[in-house]
């Protein structure tokens, strides 16, 4: 019979048991370490600028739908106007919306998915640190390495194209936090339906559709003022329009400030659910997954 010891709250307990739960605790999954996740994102950023030339490709890539959209739309425009946008209003917006979607894409919620069916998890598991830190470093490399080319590029198409902004102080301040909101908007919706993994061997289709919809009502196929009224009312409905289309919406002044002061609100609310469904699922399939491998 194990001998009996008595633990700080009064109890019993084998010194074994006790052990073990102090390894558990410092394997909890939800622990933070912020020293050794910034250490992480240096050491992830690093390796990534080793190879930008592979990921400047990959950035342009993402370019090319809106850069068809820009000259599609701008054509189409000519000396004139199309939905009270002339020209230079849609250049201006699709030279914005391209390093919007740059600067909101999250690439790692596909990876996520992997991680889980494939057992690298297992690992991810063992580090000193929550398994956020790996994705949230990877998303802060692709961050650096896709704006130093995005923003160039944009910068000529800009002297090319001639854009029209008009941009008031009011507009500019706006447009901060709907972009921090729009960025974490993305990663968190994808981040959740990327968890779906520990039940779905394909959830990664989900993620699919929900890039197919930000494209269609999120103000990329077309500006929102530019789309049938339907999708207009789908646009501000759902929370898509808030990942991309919202934030080029306020700094190319196209809202009211209580359309604006709307639009925040609702973008915060989806990013509450998002968050939520984040952490209801993360702790949800951790009580049931296994894996072999990692």
């Amino acid at each position: 019979m194990a001998m009996q010891t008595p633990n700080k709250a009064g109890g019993t307990g084998t010194p074994g048991r006790r052990r073990k739960k102090r390894n558990l605790l410092r394997l909890n999954p939800s622990g933070t370490n912020p020293r050794g996740g910034w250490a992480l994102v240096k050491s992830t950023w690093s390796s990534w600028l080793q190879h930008r030339g592979f990921f400047y490709l990959v950035a342009f890539s993402w370019m090319i739908p809106l850069l068809i959209y820009l000259f599609v739309w701008s054509t189409a425009a000519g000396e004139g106007t199309v939905g009270g946008f002339s020209r230079g209003d849609l250049v201006g917006y699709y030279v914005v919306l391209i390093l919007v979607n740059q600067f909101t894409f999250s690439s790692n919620n596909w990876t996520v998915g992997d991680a889980i069916r494939y057992g690298r998890l297992n690992l991810l598991l063992l580090r000193p640190m929550s398994p956020i830190y790996d994705v949230l470093a990877s998303e802060v490399a692709v961050k650096v390495v896709f704006m130093t080319f995005a923003l160039p590029l944009a910068a000529v198409l800009a002297l090319l194209l001639r854009p029209t902004f008009s941009i008031s102080p009011w507009h500019g301040l706006a447009f901060l936090p709907a972009l921090a909101m729009a960025w974490a908007l993305r990663f968190a919706w994808g981040y959740w339906i990327a968890l779906l993994s520990f039940w779905a061997t394909r959830a990664d289709a989900l993620l699919s559709l929900q890039e197919s919809l930000v494209f269609l009502v999120g103000g990329q196929v077309a500006p929102i003022a530019l789309l049938p009224a339907g999708l207009q009312t789908a646009s501000v409905v759902l929370p898509f329009r808030y990942m991309v289309g919202f934030p080029v919406e306020v700094l190319s002044g196209q809202l009211a400030p209580a359309e604006v002061w709307t639009g925040l609100g609702l973008q915060a609310g989806w990013l509450f659910l998002a968050l939520a469904l984040c952490r209801v699922l993360w702790h949800a399939g951790l009580k049931q997954y296994t894996a072999v491998g990692g």
